[in-house]
């Protein structure tokens, strides 16, 4: 099993459990938070095995657009044999101005890495942890990847998505990706408006919200498709002496994420599931990762085939 140290709070963060309370703007709090070194706070919850009972330990969950912590399907979604099996501790939390975690005004690329960073040493996790990431949470599992890479165990990128100006994705191909959109979609994220519904829990969606739709919708668009101080093409292998890997899945017919961009990105890192679009069958990724075992050719379940590889030393 992996196991890892553990370290205890760090200073100026403290946490906040148990009953309801009410967060400076007024709406009610009710899941655990912890208070980072800048004075804001992150809402989480974990899921599966105990913390002291885990064979993995821990497992970030980074939610997509519009959604938050209670959207874990990836891990909702797993077989009951192989929670069982893996034992695993997974801590999954709602980004800033999402759900009952502060907005961040000053939010980055850079910054979410960091706040991760803190959640983690907050709650004492240890040294090293997995950070997995859908959708526009892959996304910010890139900013993991660029400024804490010695901090991660591993990191899985699930349909991550893609930034159309990245300074180093060549202009043709990202005209013509754009253009593959609905025009009311185009236009809408060039001015970094809301713009698809991905059919989301209503529940959890309003919850998503409660804080507004401009704290979590519009500024999660201006950040997602804003400028970057980097791109996916300047990470290099965190993970040289072959302690970790990194694999990035993605659908062939994947209608929010372009395909050929994914595939221009990762050409050295070639994991895609044929006749699948944004979401991906689960139980053979995490076996994949966690275990090094390899994928089956064939997942009976989805009638998919799958090719795997890991990072190589010069991505």
């Amino acid at each position: 099993c992996y196991e890892i140290g553990f370290v205890g709070h760090s200073s100026g963060m403290c946490l906040s459990v148990g009953s309801t309370s009410t967060a400076e703007d007024g709406h009610p709090v009710t899941s655990p938070r912890i208070k980072l070194r800048h004075g804001r706070h992150l809402a989480y919850k974990e899921l599966g095995a105990p913390r002291e009972e885990a064979k993995f330990k821990i497992i970030y969950y980074i939610h997509g657009f519009d959604s938050c912590m209670h959207d874990s399907f990836f891990f909702h979604n797993l077989s009951p044999a192989l929670l069982e099996e893996l034992k695993m501790c997974i801590v999954s939390f709602d980004r800033p101005g999402y759900g009952e975690s502060d907005p961040d005004p000053n939010r980055t690329p850079r910054s979410i890495a960091f706040d991760i960073e803190e959640l983690a040493d907050g709650l004492g996790l240890g040294p090293k942890f997995y950070v997995i990431g859908f959708s526009m949470g892959g996304q910010i599992t890139w900013s993991c990847l660029h400024y804490i890479p010695h901090r991660l165990a591993g990191a899985p990128l699930i349909a991550p998505v893609v930034n159309y100006w990245w300074r180093n994705l060549p202009a043709n191909l990202s005209k013509e990706a754009l253009s593959l959109m609905l025009p009311r979609d185009q236009w809408m994220l060039r001015g970094k408006e809301i713009f698809s519904k991905l059919g989301y829990n209503d529940l959890n969606q309003a919850y998503a919200r409660k804080q507004g739709e401009y704290e979590s919708l519009h500024r999660d668009l201006m950040i997602g498709y804003g400028h970057w101080e980097f791109d996916p093409l300047d990470v290099q292998n965190p993970f040289k002496n072959s302690n970790g890997s990194v694999h990035l899945w993605r659908g062939d017919e994947d209608i929010f994420v372009p395909v050929s961009l994914q595939r221009f990105i990762i050409s050295k890192l070639p994991n895609e599931v044929t006749g699948s679009g944004h979401f991906f069958p689960r139980d053979e990724i995490v076996k994949h990762f966690l275990l090094g075992k390899t994928l089956v050719s064939k997942l009976e379940s989805a009638n998919v085939s799958i090719e795997a590889s890991r990072i190589s030393d010069n991505s």
